[in-house]
């Protein structure tokens, strides 16, 4: 199992009902991927540096994952299609860092 951060974008139209439904499914992408989310965080709306989609903020939320590497590239297909992500970013690191992070404190 290789270790990943994940920031994922949502659109800013979603009501908790619907962002709690696409945080779910998202998780569970993981799972039926045989990943594990070690950590997550919700860094709320924040206003984005530029306009995606005619979008001015996004509901962001930060996962620590461990899940083989070739799964990801699956994983990023099937949220590209989804309309309630806007934005989606994968990193492998070596270690996660602890939390919460600088943008949890806030």
């Amino acid at each position: 199992m290789q270790k990943f951060e994940a920031v994922l974008l949502y659109s800013p139209d979603l009501s908790s009902s619907n962002l709690k439904e696409q945080e779910d499914f998202f998780e569970g992408q993981i799972k039926d991927h045989k990943g594990t989310i070690k950590a997550q965080e919700n860094w709320g709306l924040r206003d984005l540096s530029y306009n995606i989609n005619k979008n001015k903020k996004a509901f962001y939320q930060f996962y620590q994952l461990e899940i083989e590497g070739d799964k990801i590239q699956d994983i990023k297909k099937i949220l590209t299609q989804k309309e309630q992500i806007i934005r989606h970013l994968f990193i492998k690191v070596s270690e996660h860092d602890e939390l919460p992070t600088y943008l949890g404190k806030n």
